[in-house]
């Protein structure tokens, strides 16, 4: 929601593997401990042991149907550990491809509930305002939350409960946790609040980018959530649109080149206890980190986004595409934006979602306006639509990342994606036909998409 999904899969994967580790190890040697108790306790079995090994070793008259007998018992306690042991294998086997998959397909489905989670949502943003430039900022921060979160969370639920079911079976019980924690369980919770107690306090650089962090949510949701007047329109937006999102975006960015990465614990300020100089701390970020981790390539995309937007609209390219697209309005508008999601679905696993985003928009905001139906109607579920890259490891750079990762084959790929695609689609419209038709008045043709400069071709 707040990182890209790149990075977030990135992060969260080796943490995933570490936990992952740590349970197996915890699991595997409470099971060989178990395993060995219930072994002692068998006293029959331990006595005829014994009574064979002496006939064997002192007496050496031991017949040779007892030395196969408990040549044989010995083998079955062997091959009963071995089976023991390739089922917890396999166990976590699956749970690594399951939480493999998790992670990517949650940073992806995450990304569409803010609107700075991934880059569609945008192009979005800036298409509609430079295609409809009366639109009135009609998707703001605050707007898009409202609509994507629900429609996020639905999502999440369902894809949990899909790869649960995939990769684990689906017990009720086990499931929301209503049935009696085990001793594994117990030492399994104690071994990773063990883990947790290591990483210490939180750091004062930690701090500053967590208040930095929620001062930039605050602004943004604060500063016209559509209710009522934000702080923006009572200060400085009056006269005019002044103040953006933007403008925020950039002010808590200026924060982290002034804001010291620690605090100084010596009396007076740049000497130490015998009086020397100390240089003074670095600063939470430097334009060094910036230039060389800095995705340059994303507002490289997005300016050729919108350069592409302008050269269709003033060649008549997307006046064109959109005529050829005037038979749907003969079929419902739910089917259209279905329909619509459904080739966007498809077109983003061979093509990244800036790319599918850049290229469906423009055509999608001439069609909407031939038909004459809300171009939000379409361009919203399309946009959500070109995130839902499940299915193939090309698809997305948190799905390559999690296949390179995870021990993931294709075809687990191409299971567990099928599925969420549907799901995705299905959720998507369903938002926009409930709480998203009545937030964005879905019912009307607005006035501000009533485009008619559109040059001829």
């Amino acid at each position: 929601m707040w990182i890209s999904n790149s990075a977030t899969t990135a992060m969260m994967l080796p943490i995933a593997k570490a936990v992952l580790m740590q349970l197996k190890a915890t699991e595997t040697a409470a099971d060989a401990r178990d395993f060995q108790t219930g072994a002692e306790d068998n006293h029959a079995f331990e006595l005829e042991v014994k009574q064979a090994k002496q006939e064997m070793t002192d007496e050496k008259q031991s017949s040779i149907d007892t030395k196969a007998q408990l040549e044989d018992r010995v083998y079955e306690q062997e091959s009963q550990q071995e089976v023991r042991r390739k089922a917890i294998e396999e166990k976590y086997a699956f749970l690594t491809k399951g939480m493999s998959l998790s992670v990517c397909y949650s940073a992806s489905i995450g990304g569409t509930a803010t609107l700075t989670g991934t880059t569609p949502n945008l192009i979005l943003k800036g298409q509609i305002e430079q295609i409809f430039k009366d639109s009135g900022g009609v998707i703001t921060f605050a707007s898009w939350f409202a609509f994507a979160f629900p429609n996020m969370l639905l999502m999440l639920v369902l894809t949990w409960f899909w790869l649960q079911a995939l990769f684990l079976g689906f017990n009720l019980k086990q499931t929301f946790g209503c049935g009696e924690k085990t001793e594994r369980d117990r030492e399994a919770y104690m071994v990773m609040k063990e883990e947790y107690k290591k990483l210490g306090p939180m750091k004062f650089a930690e701090v500053a980018v967590l208040t930095i962090f929620i001062l930039l949510v605050v602004l943004w949701f604060t500063r016209e959530p559509g209710f009522i007047d934000g702080w923006a329109t009572l200060l400085f937006n009056q006269n005019g649109t002044y103040v953006s999102d933007g403008t925020v975006a950039i002010l808590m960015s200026m924060l982290f080149f002034i804001i010291p990465s620690q605090l100084l614990k010596f009396g007076s300020y740049g000497y130490n206890d015998t009086g020397k100089l100390v240089k003074a701390p670095k600063t939470l970020l430097n334009w060094q980190v910036v230039h060389e981790r800095m995705p340059w390539n994303v507002i490289l995309l997005l300016g050729g986004g919108f350069a592409l937007a302008a050269g269709s609209e003033n060649s008549g390219l997307s006046k064109w595409l959109g005529e050829s697209l005037a038979p749907l309005e003969e079929i419902p508008p739910f089917a259209i934006s279905l329909l619509l999601s459904l080739l966007v679905a498809t077109f983003t696993e061979c093509s990244s979602n800036t790319a599918t985003t850049t290229l469906f928009l423009p055509i999608l905001a001439s069609m909407a306006v031939t038909i004459k139906i809300h171009p939000l109607y379409v361009m919203l579920p399309c946009t959500v639509a070109a995130s839902l890259a499940f299915m193939l490891p090309v698809a997305t750079p948190p799905n390559a990342i999690a296949f390179s990762f995870g021990k993931l084959r294709v075809m687990d790929m191409v299971k567990a994606g099928f599925m969420l695609n549907i799901i995705g689609i299905l959720s998507v419209n369903l938002a926009i036909n409930t709480w998203g038709y009545a937030m964005f008045d879905m019912g009307t043709f607005p006035a501000w998409a009533n485009i008619t400069e559109i040059l001829e071709p």
